[in-house]
């Protein structure tokens, strides 16, 4: 922020389009904060979640392994393929954390953080041969940069990739095993 208004000020007697330019990029850096998080360590407070009455059909019971699966893999259908496009929220462009937001909320009813970096905060930690299905699933992509898809069955997670888009991508995979971080237990059944 700091650096946006000495910018402005150094620029404020320089052509409109050089400004119209530092404009541009300083919106680029806070939308590329959507997917990555830097230094994220251990976590002293939990964010609540809250559960909300789903907006077109009945809540989905929680305590029902099969019925989760189907509510998850229902959304699923509805994304897969789309695109992805960092800091994109919509079925025209997803970034990964955007994608789990929506599915949490449009499948089973529950509001989770919009970026990856709060979503590492939720539920609760668990080890990565306890995963059942709508838990978080959290990977170190690069030094910087977090990923974070849900986890469905025997090995696989939806994810928003990008370089595929929605998808499928399976954890045991040698690229997601190597790059796997952490999992979180959003809810309890």
């Amino acid at each position: 922020m700091v650096l946006m208004v000495y910018s402005l000020q150094t620029l404020s007697s320089k052509s409109p389009t050089k400004m119209l330019k530092l404009f541009s990029f300083i919106v680029t850096l806070f939308l590329l904060s959507s997917c990555s998080t830097k230094g994220v360590g251990a976590y002293k407070h939990q964010i609540r979640l809250k559960r909300h009455s789903k907006p077109v059909q009945e809540s989905v019971q929680l305590d029902d392994n099969t019925a989760v699966v189907d509510a998850l893999y229902e959304e699923y259908m509805k994304w897969e393929g789309t695109r992805y496009k960092f800091g994109g929220s919509s079925k025209q462009g997803v970034d990964c954390s955007s994608f789990v937001q929506q599915l949490y909320f449009n499948a089973l009813g529950i509001r989770v953080p919009r970026t990856t970096k709060e979503q590492a905060k939720i539920g609760r930690w668990i080890k990565r041969s306890q995963l059942r299905s709508g838990d978080l699933v959290l990977f170190k992509t690069a030094y910087n940069e977090r990923h974070s898809g849900v986890y469905l069955e025997h090995g696989k997670f939806m994810n928003a990739s990008s370089k595929y888009g929605v998808t499928l991508s399976n954890i045991n995979n040698p690229y997601w095993r190597e790059k796997y971080w952490q999992s979180r237990r959003v809810f309890e059944y």
